[in-house]
């Protein structure tokens, strides 16, 4: 049953996580809780709603609900969704409100067919696509990207077919598992914004944002779908459409410093190990005379730990996360929002009291919550807080898949480094060089997306990031 729209989140304090994909096609009839692990392993993805769509070849069932994957799905559920094909996805909204309606997979009925469609990204024509389509109603680039395809389908295309006549049409970041009664397809856009990769389980196939969700099933990693790429997967097995002029690939820089879970590959290389040579690399660019160096949990971590070794200072947790904070249906009460930060995040005062503090993370942009943190740090007793970021400054909004479209909202935009110093409290702040973060990755020749950080866009942007546009129109 549809619920009613959760409360507008605030602008993020970090960048948005991009949605999470899953995709199987499996000889038995356990599609559904393979989908279900997998998703459990992109959660860190999404956490405004949660789905999976299945078929046994002949019913396509899809079941979605707003909540994390836990809190969707139980075995009841799982029980009632037999098939052997099935995509799953975990959201974080970039376009249209976090209502039970712009979850996904998104589904349409195709006269006895039908196709279901699992959306990481954001598209760039999104109003121009509308227009097309004269589909007023439509609240996601998603549900449009669905609606072109089922149009090609009903000119009596098969699946493969009509994403092929579809793709082209659409501009900026998808990358896509969709699904008919009996056929699995991933897509990467031509540029490849996202990521997603190809693993074998079983004698079947499965198709995931990162190689994490193919560990926590069994499955073995094959190989990253290549940018441009639609891999197609049916019971005569696997084959790759091309349906995009070339283009240079171009992954979300973000993926490395901060999305991916620290135990997935990304162009080969590990992230963990990535994260920490930028921490290395920061403390090379930017030593200051400190006694410890404090994380910010959890994606600091391995930068952190990186500092450290470099620069020879004890690593300390100085920092407890929350690890039972997550998205919430029930908003504290005032005096709890107040205590902010401390919801998420307490502090170690043995660790930090009459210490000189360097604390490291990987990106500010409001700039709330690094405010908070710093004078929390103060508060347990640090003698000095100096902050190290394991990226540029963020100083432009993204239109690819993260939620921050509006530079009125980012700290950076306008400010030098000293003065957003001053403007969180610290005694110092220094951030990673973009090309040392690329270096970092270890696949430098690969290709990257910088625009947040270097304001070089790959493609057109939209003249407005309004992300309830479709809903306004």
């Amino acid at each position: 049953m549809p619920h009613a729209a959760t409360p507008p989140r605030p602008p993020p304090d970090r960048p948005g996580e991009a949605c999470g994909t899953f995709g199987v096609f499996t000889p038995g009839e356990s599609a559904a809780r393979l989908t279900y692990f997998g998703l459990f392993a992109l959660q860190h993805r999404g956490q405004e709603s949660a789905g999976i769509a299945v078929s046994d070849g002949d019913v396509l069932t899809v079941f979605k609900d707003l909540g994390l994957v836990a809190q969707v799905f139980d075995e009841t559920t799982l029980e009632s969704l037999p098939g052997h094909v099935a995509i799953g996805h975990t959201r974080y909204s970039t376009t249209g409100s976090s209502v039970w309606e712009n979850s996904q997979p998104v589904y349409r009925q195709i006269d006895h067919n039908g196709i279901a469609l699992a959306h990481n990204g954001n598209l760039t024509n999104t109003a121009e696509l509308a227009t097309q389509l004269g589909k007023q109603a439509a609240t996601t680039d998603s549900e449009l990207m669905t609606e072109a395809i089922a149009r090609s389908m009903l000119e009596g295309r098969d699946l493969a077919a009509a994403l092929a006549d579809a793709l082209p049409r659409f501009d900026g970041a998808f990358t896509l598992a969709v699904m008919d009664r009996t056929t699995l397809v991933g897509v990467r856009d031509p540029y490849g914004f996202r990521p997603m990769c190809l693993g074998r389980i079983d004698g079947g196939w499965v198709v995931a944002s990162e190689t994490a969700a193919l560990d926590i099933i069994g499955a073995t990693f094959v190989r990253t779908v290549e940018a441009g790429e639609m891999v197609v997967i049916d019971k005569s097995g696997v084959r790759s459409v091309f349906p995009f002029p070339h283009r240079s690939p171009k992954l979300c820089l973000f993926e490395f410093i901060y999305f991916a879970r620290p135990d997935s590959l990304l162009y080969g290389q590990n992230v963990h190990a990535a994260r920490r040579r930028m921490g290395r690399r920061l403390a090379e660019q930017a030593p200051v005379k400190a006694d410890v160096v404090v994380p910010v949990p959890e994606s600091g971590i391995p930068a952190a730990q990186g500092y450290a070794a470099a620069a020879h200072i004890p690593y300390v947790d100085g920092l407890v996360k929350n690890r039972y904070v997550g998205r919430t249906f029930i908003e504290p009460a005032q005096v709890m929002r107040d205590r902010g930060i401390h919801m998420k995040l307490n502090p170690m005062r043995e660790e930090l009291e009459g210490r000189r503090v360097i604390m490291v993370d990987d990106s500010i942009v409001r700039g709330s919550t690094t405010r908070q943190l710093v004078q929390m740090v103060r508060e347990a007793g640090a003698t000095e807080v100096h902050m190290r970021i394991s990226s540029p400054p963020y100083r432009w909004p993204c239109f690819y898949g993260m939620d921050t479209g509006d530079r009125a909202t980012l700290l950076a935009a306008d400010l030098t480094v000293e003065e957003i110093a001053a403007s969180i409290g610290a005694d110092s702040l220094a951030y990673l060089e973009l090309a040392s973060v690329v270096e970092s990755t270890g696949a430098p020749e690969d290709g990257f997306c910088t625009a947040c950080l270097s304001g070089d866009y790959p493609t057109e942007i939209p003249v407005s990031g309004d992300k309830f546009l479709l809903e306004r129109s």
